[in-house]
């Protein structure tokens, strides 16, 4: 079955930096694009950042462009997240998600979680200021 695995989050200061990864199973990974969202307590959750099937596209949350960078290996089944900078806001639960179908869609389509199928469990990221 299809599975997520995420890992590396933690406590943090403010201004510093962390390393997210999520290693997939159960797929053939390599044909499906594949996002991080996050979400806060009392929030809704939030699209984080995409990454096409191939590597190729990438899209950001205006939030965290120029700081999050996504990155993927489709030979080992991980992708990544760093994370620059990091403040409060940046403190949440962060979720890698397996886009529903291994077709086409548009980047605009990525922001919304219905878009994608399987999510991990969540790994936690606490920034302090």
């Amino acid at each position: 079955q299809v599975q997520l695995v995420e890992s590396g989050g933690g406590l943090v200061q403010a201004g510093g930096s962390l390393r997210l990864s999520c290693a997939a199973s159960g797929f053939t990974f390599k044909n499906y694009n594949m996002a991080w969202f996050r979400q806060a307590p009392g929030k809704e959750r939030e699209f984080v950042a995409a990454m096409s099937w191939s590597g190729v596209t990438t899209y950001y949350a205006d939030s965290v462009k120029a700081r999050f960078t996504i990155s993927r290996d489709n030979a080992k089944n991980t992708m990544s997240l760093q994370m620059i900078s990091l403040n409060p806001e940046d403190t949440a639960v962060y979720y890698c998600a397996r886009a529903r179908s291994a077709l086409y869609t548009p980047t605009s389509a990525w922001v919304d979680p219905k878009n994608f199928e399987y999510w991990g469990q969540g790994t936690q990221v606490t920034v302090s200021s």
